[in-house]
């Protein structure tokens, strides 16, 4: 049985993590200020995020409570916050489950997170401090040393702080752009990419791509990291495109 004390995502700044280190769940420490909704909340939504609980999958507050060990009002407001954040739906006649997006509602998705994310990088380099700028290579440097990323098999980043998109958007320094790419869309933008994002030799070019937009950043050349950023959401948009559709017609093959 899962334990709160085991799982969280919190966000930890990369200064303070060891770079060559994997960062895991359980290495990442729950603060104590938090309460136990919210701990309920992280812990359920990096399972979906990971896919252990499945896009589509039902899922109900008695089997959350057995499968995790937590009590019923904790858990039922932390299912208002997964449903705040997008990660499941309320289906008529059917009741909760992990959200499954459309081949379309995908595409939308991903539309938008080209257009603006390539905007929160133009404003990265016109606004980026130098500190905030080596943040993000002391968060690349963090995830080379991963063990995932080293064998090829995918570019798995912790969320909030230790995430390379994340970070990006907070250095636009526009609370617009901030409201919409760290919270209303974050986590089902994190689900995609984490669980479609993955194959071939797309993470370690992922990774080459993450370099060069620091390097457009930090020259101040907001065009091209514009246009850097663009390519590369362009790029993990067909990868996970063709992934996705490979894994819809699985699912419509057994039903």
């Amino acid at each position: 049985m899962a334990t709160l004390a085991s799982n969280s995502s919190t966000a930890a700044n990369a200064s303070s993590a060891t770079a060559g280190s994997e960062a895991t769940a359980s290495e990442m420490a729950v603060p104590e200020v938090r309460t136990l909704a919210e701990r309920v909340f992280h812990q359920l939504q990096d399972a979906i995020v990971r896919g252990e609980l499945a896009p589509g999958s039902k899922i109900t507050e008695p089997g959350l409570s057995k499968t995790y060990g937590i009590s019923r009002g904790p858990l039922r407001e932390a299912m208002r916050r997964l449903e705040a954040h997008r990660l499941i739906e309320r289906v008529p006649h059917v009741g909760a489950r992990v959200v499954q997006l459309s081949m379309k509602e995908l595409l939308e998705l991903f539309d938008l997170r080209e257009a603006l994310e390539s905007m929160a990088a133009r404003l990265a380099a016109e606004h980026m401090s130098p500190e905030e700028v080596q943040g993000l290579r002391d968060v690349l440097a963090l995830h080379e040393g991963q063990a995932d990323l080293k064998r090829g098999e995918a570019y798995y980043q912790r969320e909030g702080d230790l995430d390379f998109h994340y970070c990006i958007v907070q250095g636009s320094h526009n609370k617009m752009l901030m409201n919409l790419l760290c919270d209303d869309l974050y986590y089902l933008v994190r689900l995609y990419r984490t669980q479609f994002s993955a194959s071939g030799t797309r993470p370690q070019r992922a990774f080459v791509e993450h370099h060069r937009i620091v390097d457009a950043i930090e020259a101040g050349d907001a065009e091209l990291a514009e246009l850097l950023m663009r390519r590369h959401v362009s790029a993990s948009r067909a990868n996970v495109a063709d992934r996705y559709a490979a894994t819809l017609e699985q699912s419509a093959s057994k039903s």
